[in-house]
C-alpha cells in the first residue's frame, strides 16, 4: 500500500469512505447533518482545486485519505478517514505523516475533532499534535483544536 496525490477521478470514492467513516461520528454525537456526511461531489471538487489530496489505496480500492492546505505558516488538515476494516494498521498515522510532508514551508500544523472523539485525540497526540482552544459549536459539539509545530522547518 502506497500514498499517492488523489486524483479529481479518485474523488466520488474518497466521499464515499468519508461518509462511510463518519457515520460513527455522527452516531457519537446524535447529529446526522455533520459536513463530512452532507458534503457533496460538486464540493468536495471545488475543496480539491484549492487543497492537496492524499489517498491509500488496497486493490483498486481507496481505503484511506486526508487533505489540507496552506494558510500563511500553517498547513490547516482536514478529514483524515480510513476505512474501518483496515484500521488499527498504522494507516492513519501514514497518511498524517505524509500530509505533513506535503507541506514543509508551514511553521505549524492545525485540525480539529469533535470532544467525544477519543480515538481521534489520542492518535492526534500520539503524533505530538496539543491542543490550543475549544469552541463549542451546540449542545452536542464541542470542537477541539489542535496544533504541533514543524520541526523540520530550516530557517535560513
Amino acid at each position: 500500500m502506497k500514498i499517492e496525490i488523489a486524483k479529481i477521478e479518485d474523488l466520488k470514492q474518497i466521499l464515499e469512505l468519508q461518509r462511510t467513516c463518519y457515520l460513527e461520528e455522527a452516531k457519537l454525537y446524535h447529529d446526522f447533518k455533520i459536513p463530512p456526511l452532507t458534503q457533496t461531489l460538486d464540493s468536495i471538487k471545488f475543496d480539491y482545486q484549492n487543497e492537496q489530496f492524499l489517498k491509500i489505496e488496497f486493490e483498486g480500492n481507496i481505503i484511506g485519505s486526508v487533505k489540507g492546505y496552506l494558510e500563511k505558516d500553517t498547513c490547516k488538515i482536514g478529514r483524515l478517514i480510513v476505512d474501518p476494516n483496515y484500521r488499527n494498521n498504522g494507516l492513519g498515522k501514514q497518511l498524517m505523516q505524509e500530509i505533513e510532508s506535503q507541506f514543509k514551508s508551514a511553521q505549524r500544523f492545525e485540525l480539529f475533532t469533535g470532544h467525544k472523539s477519543v480515538k481521534n485525540l489520542s492518535l492526534y497526540n500520539k503524533l505530538g499534535y496539543s491542543e490550543f482552544q475549544k469552541r463549542r459549536i451546540n449542545k452536542k459539539l464541542e470542537l477541539i483544536f489542535l496544533e504541533k509545530k514543524n520541526t523540520t522547518i530550516k530557517i535560513s
